[in-house]
């Protein structure tokens, strides 16, 4: 696994292996800060918080144990990662009961460690200062993913020119933000912009509200109505969902894109216009033209110029900025003071499907932060508001999940008896024993 580089505080008192795992981190193209003990691991982090924590679990004074609790009061998103000898294995085990990120046995392979911090990278907020600023024009378009750079850079090409853009993705991707970064970094930038969604209109109203209407055109006409297309007169008209414009209005669309002027309804003259057209959907429109519910024409006089966005489950390094992003907007509004999420919960945050994408991801953390009663949004509020939203795990997963559940049930039942428990599971011992090492429980936790 490659992952994004990170700035990794590495915390051990041996000195020699402490400058072999630093080696490693910083080949991998890691940032690797180093301390020798616990308590002068925190003095850095008050000075330079890194994005992870990769601490040894023996160490004099502070161990490992104790330095991931102080990481935890202080920095509770901050994820933690605990280098144990096979002696404190169960040590290790139960402090990932207590939200430790993962833990690695010794000797363990060079490989291990850095899939493991890539992981925790992965799911980590950004350390502050890092990361360059996005530009103006994009301000509004969290992202460090390769795909949805290249797909910024091609929109910055387009927007210096007036050709119409056709964008495509599914819905609650970003169609419309897109659109309007475009704007704001064309030349039309201090014009309007000027949004319609085609599908959320009435057929009836959508004619009158696009084109305009003069005054006694029909009934309720008491006066001239300019119309969308002309109050976008000079910078950008964003016409969303337009699969869904029905076909008579499609062959007067056509007429503005090729006279450059507009006839409102009820009108014998038409009024020039002078606008640059994007638009957007989900719809396959090749697949609409051969049903016949989409003019070939407009199609090919509005696909100038096609950007596609990929959908969030395609670009899940974007999932903990964004969620960050979406954390302290929605913080701000409900008046609460919230760090972050556990990193357990942003971990499932990664994992999801989202097939409702960024507006989906959106709705999750605004339901979190209008339940969470702390300062930390958890796994068990994350877990509750995806499902509450229809979110589906995959099965796999979700069995995964219910068998780690039930074996804690069974096991704080039964005070740690596996006997006991693995009767009650109607199991015999070896199966459940197989069962408990694969969720990596031990029964002694729970004596």
């Amino acid at each position: 696994m490659s992952g994004s580089p990170g700035k990794i505080l590495l915390v051990d008192d041996d000195a020699d292996l402490l400058r072999l795992i630093a080696i490693r981190l910083e080949a991998a193209g890691h940032s690797v800060a180093t301390a020798s003990s616990g308590a002068q691991a925190l003095a850095q982090m008050a000075v330079d918080r890194p994005q992870l924590v990769v601490t040894d679990m023996r160490m004099p004074g502070m161990d490992g144990n104790a330095l991931f609790a102080a990481v935890r009061a202080g920095y509770p998103t901050l994820p933690v990662i605990i280098l144990t000898a096979h002696g404190t294995i169960p040590e290790a085990v139960a402090a990932t009961h207590r939200g430790v990120f993962g833990y690695l046995a010794k000797p363990y392979e060079a490989r291990q460690l850095l899939d493991l911090v890539a992981r925790a990278i992965e799911i980590s907020p950004a350390a502050p200062g890092s990361g360059p600023a996005a530009e103006a024009w994009h301000a509004d378009i969290v992202t460090r993913n390769a795909a949805m750079a290249d797909l910024l850079a091609q929109a910055k090409l387009v927007a210096a020119g007036d050709a119409s853009v056709l964008l495509r993705g599914a819905s609650g991707s970003g169609k419309e933000m897109l659109a309007q970064a475009i704007h704001k970094a064309s030349e039309r930038r201090e014009r309007p912009f000027v949004a319609v969604n085609c599908g959320a209109i009435p057929e009836n109203l959508l004619e009158s509200e696009l084109f305009g209407y003069v005054k006694g055109a029909f009934t309720g006409a008491a006066r001239d109505q300019p119309g969308l297309i002309r109050a976008a007169q000079g910078g950008t008209l964003f016409l969303d969902e337009i699969g869904d414009m029905p076909l008579p209005l499609q062959v007067k669309l056509l007429r503005v894109l090729e006279e450059r002027q507009v006839r409102p309804v009820g009108a014998t003259a038409s009024t020039p216009v002078d606008v640059r057209i994007i638009s957007a959907t989900h719809r396959d429109l090749e697949e609409e033209m051969g049903a016949g519910r989409f003019r070939s024409d407009l199609y090919y006089r509005l696909n100038v110029v096609s950007l596609a966005i990929p959908d969030l489950a395609e670009r899940r390094d974007d999932i903990p900025l964004l969620a960050n992003h979406f954390l302290r907007k929605l913080g701000q509004r409900y008046r609460k003071q919230i760090n972050g999420f556990a990193p357990e919960a942003m971990e499932l945050l990664i994992r999801a499907n989202w097939p409702g994408n960024v507006r989906q991801l959106l709705n999750v953390v605004e339901q979190a932060v209008a339940l969470t009663t702390g300062p930390i949004v958890t796994l068990a509020l994350v877990q509750k508001t995806i499902s509450e939203l229809g979110e589906i795990l995959p099965f796999d997963e979700a069995r995964r999940s219910f068998e780690a559940d039930y074996l804690i049930r069974l096991l704080k039942m039964t005070g740690g008896n596996v006997t006991q428990a693995a009767k009650l599971a109607q199991r015999n011992r070896t199966d459940f024993y197989k069962l408990l090492q694969r969720h990596s429980l031990d029964p002694a936790l729970f004596k």
